[in-house]
Formats: C-alpha cells, sequence, structure tokens
C-alpha cells in the first residue's frame, strides 16, 4: 500500500540539506532519519547550494532580479490594441467592402 503524499516544510528542507551538507552521515543514514528518499535529499541540497546566494542579497539586489512591470504593462496594452485591430478586420472578411 503506498504512503500518502506529503508536503514538508521549508524548515524542515533546510534541516536536511545542511544535514547532508556537513557529510557527518551518509545519504542512507539520512535518508533513514529523516524518513525521506535518498534522492530528495540530494535534490534539496543541490537547490539550497543553488540559492544559497539568494539568503544574503540585499533587498534591492532581489527586486531588480525580477521583471521591469513598465515594460510588461506596455507589452499587453500593445497586445491589446493587436487583438481589437485584428478582430474588427475579421469582423469585415464577410463584408461586401473587405477588400480582397
Amino acid at each position: 500500500m503506498r504512503r500518502p503524499r506529503r508536503n514538508h516544510t521549508a524548515a524542515f528542507k533546510a534541516k536536511v540539506a545542511i544535514a547532508a551538507l556537513k557529510g557527518d552521515e551518509t545519504l542512507a543514514a539520512l535518508a533513514e532519519k529523516f524518513d525521506v528518499h535518498a534522492n530528495q535529499i540530494t535534490q534539496w541540497k543541490t537547490q539550497l547550494l543553488e540559492n544559497a546566494s539568494g539568503v544574503f542579497s540585499s533587498v534591492a539586489e532581489k527586486q531588480s532580479a525580477g521583471p521591469d512591470l513598465k515594460d510588461l504593462h506596455a507589452k499587453i496594452g500593445q497586445q491589446a490594441l493587436e487583438i481589437d485591430f485584428l478582430a474588427g478586420a475579421l469582423g469585415r472578411i464577410g463584408d461586401a467592402s473587405a477588400k480582397k
């Protein structure tokens, strides 16, 4: 019988990944101790190493890494105009005044 799906907290994942980084115990021992698969521990360890620099970045650095909202709003406006234009053009296809 399968075990029900478990959702681990970020704190638990960090605890397991840090224990794996220490290297005091093998992955098999950690997997048994924390009751998770060894592959899952390896994934959490990799995620921790990849995202560790984000812990020490400032608020300004985090905001600059995100998308520019002005550019995104401009793109949305341009697409809305194109959609309106094309909807009007498609509505005239059946008219006698439409150019062929």
